[in-house]
C-alpha cells in the first residue's frame, strides 16, 4: 500500500518465490567442483526455490486502507503555529506518508517529518509563521576580510519531532476541527554569530557573479524580493541549499507580482516573472565556487543576457535549483539587487584555487519558425536560433587543472510570436 498525488493505493498481496538458501549450499558446492575440473562441461547450476507467502495479507491491507489511508487523504490538515493557520493538503502529505509492516503482519503509518518540514509547500509558510533564529549578517571589509555586520539572535522553530507528533493524530480526524492542531515550537540559537563565524570557516570571498537586465517594474519587485529572501542564507558543510525552499512560492502573498515567464516555448504573464535572473546568478556563483550541483535546468530557449550554457530557471513544484555544499566549510550567501542588476556572492573558504569556464561552439543549430498566439497571456516574441552548447567547468589547484566537468545544454529555437487576430 502506498500514497501518491493525494490518493491512497492498495496493492493486493501476491504469493512469491524465493531462494531456499539452506538447500542451495550443496548444489553450489558441487557446481564449483565441476567448474574446477577443466575437462567437464561448465553449465548452469539449478538452485531450489520455495513459495513465500506475503507477510501482510489482504484483510490487513483492507483494514489499513479504511482505518488510516483513506481518512488521511480525505481532506487537508491545518497546523497552527504562532497564531497562524497553515493548511497542508493531501497532495503534499502523500509525498511523505507510508504504511510499513511492523514485523507482526500489521501495517503501521509512518511520516517522514524531516522531509515534510523541508517541503517547499510547508517550509515557506512555517518560516512566515514564526520568528525563527536570525543568523548574523556578514560583510566584506575594504581589505576583503569577512566581518560581522549585525549579530544574530535566538528565535523559535518547529522541529521534526514536534511536526510528526502533531500531524499523525490529525490524519484520521473526521471533520475540520478534528483535523486542526497546534504545533509546538522550541527556542533555537543562531548557528552563525561573531563567536562561530571563524569556526565555520567563513573567512573569504569564494565566488561572486552579477547578471544585468533591462529595467522593468515587475523585474525590480520580483528580483529584489527573491534577493531579499536569499540574502543571509547559511549552508553548512554537506547541506543542500534549495532555491524553492529558500524563496518560497512566487505568490502575491509572498511579495511577488505578475511578470513574463517562459511557458511551452513562449513568453506569457505569470506571478514571479523575472526570478530566473536570480536563479541564473546563484547558478553561476555556485559554478565558480566549485560546489556540487544537485538539480538545475536551463531555459527552453536561449536568453541573450545570460551566459550560454551557464544559466538556470526555476518553476514552483516542478523544477528547483539545488546545490550541495561539499566545500568542507560553511557557505554564506550574500544577495544584492538594484533596478538593473542582481549580484550573488558566496563567502566561505575556497576549496580550489580557481574555477574556470570554457565554453564550446554552438552546434546542431536550428532556425526558428513563426506562429500566432492568442489570449490575454500572449506576448510578442522575437526570433532566435536554437543550438547545443557544452561548457567545461575546470578546477585549478596549484596552478594545474585537477578536474574537469562538462555541462551540456540544448536550446530550442525561439519562434517569432505575434498576438491577436
Amino acid at each position: 500500500m502506498g500514497f501518491a498525488k493525494g490518493k491512497a493505493t492498495a496493492v493486493a498481496p501476491v504469493t512469491g518465490v524465493s531462494l531456499d538458501v539452506d538447500r542451495s549450499l550443496d548444489p553450489l558446492h558441487e557446481g564449483f567442483l565441476r567448474g574446477a575440473d577443466r575437462g567437464a562441461a561448465n553449465g548452469p547450476v539449478d538452485l531450489p526455490v520455495q513459495r513465500t507467502e506475503p507477510r501482510v495479507g489482504g484483510q490487513e491491507t483492507e483494514r489499513a486502507l479504511k482505518e488510516f489511508a483513506e481518512p488521511a487523504m480525505s481532506a487537508p490538515v491545518t497546523l497552527t503555529v504562532g497564531g497562524r493557520r497553515i493548511p497542508v493538503g493531501p497532495a503534499v502529505l502523500s509525498k511523505h506518508l507510508s504504511l510499513k509492516d511492523d514485523g507482526q503482519g500489521r501495517l503501521s503509518p509512518a511520516l517522514d517529518a524531516k522531509a515534510l518540514l523541508a517541503d517547499p509547500a510547508l517550509a515557506g509558510p512555517l518560516r512566515q509563521a514564526g520568528p525563527g533564529p536570525v543568523e548574523a549578517r556578514l560583510r566584506l571589509d575594504g581589505a576583503g576580510r569577512v566581518s560581522v555586520a549585525e549579530e544574530g539572535k535566538a528565535g523559535r522553530q518547529v522541529t521534526e519531532q514536534a511536526l510528526g507528533a502533531a500531524v499523525l493524530p490529525l490524519l484520521t480526524g473526521a471533520d475540520a476541527a478534528a483535523r486542526t492542531g497546534q504545533v509546538a515550537t522550541e527556542e533555537v540559537r543562531p548557528k552563525l554569530s561573531k563567536d562561530t563565524v571563524r569556526q565555520l570557516g567563513i573567512t573569504e570571498k569564494v565566488s561572486s557573479f552579477t547578471v544585468k537586465f533591462e529595467p522593468a517594474a515587475y523585474r525590480t519587485t520580483n528580483i529584489g524580493r527573491a534577493a531579499e529572501l536569499i540574502n543571509g542564507s547559511l549552508v553548512l558543510p554537506d547541506e543542500t541549499w534549495s532555491f524553492n525552499r529558500t524563496v518560497g512560492e512566487r505568490t502575491k502573498e509572498n511579495g511577488f507580482v505578475d511578470g513574463l515567464i517562459i511557458n511551452n516555448g513562449q513568453y506569457e504573464k505569470a506571478s514571479g516573472g523575472g526570478v530566473s535572473a536570480v536563479a541564473t546568478t546563484v547558478f553561476n556563483a555556485m559554478f565558480f565556487a566549485g560546489v556540487k550541483p544537485v538539480e538545475y535546468g536551463a531555459h527552453s530557449f536561449y536568453i541573450e543576457r545570460y551566459p550560454e550554457g551557464r544559466e538556470a530557471t526555476v518553476a514552483w513544484g516542478s523544477l528547483d535549483l539545488r546545490f550541495a555544499n561539499d566545500s568542507g566549510k560553511a557557505l554564506y550567501i550574500q544577495a544584492e539587487a538594484t533596478d538593473t542588476s542582481v549580484t550573488i556572492t558566496f563567502l566561505g573558504t575556497k576549496k580550489y584555487e580557481e574555477v574556470r569556464a570554457v565554453q564550446g561552439p554552438r552546434t546542431n543549430v536550428q532556425q526558428p519558425a513563426t506562429r500566432k498566439g492568442s489570449g490575454p497571456k500572449c506576448e510578442p516574441q522575437s526570433p532566435l536560433e536554437g543550438f547545443d552548447v557544452a561548457v567545461d567547468r575546470v578546477f585549478v589547484q596549484g596552478g594545474k587543472e585537477v578536474k574537469r566537468e562538462t555541462m551540456k545544454t540544448r536550446y530550442t529555437p525561439r519562434d517569432t510570436v505575434t498576438c491577436g487576430a
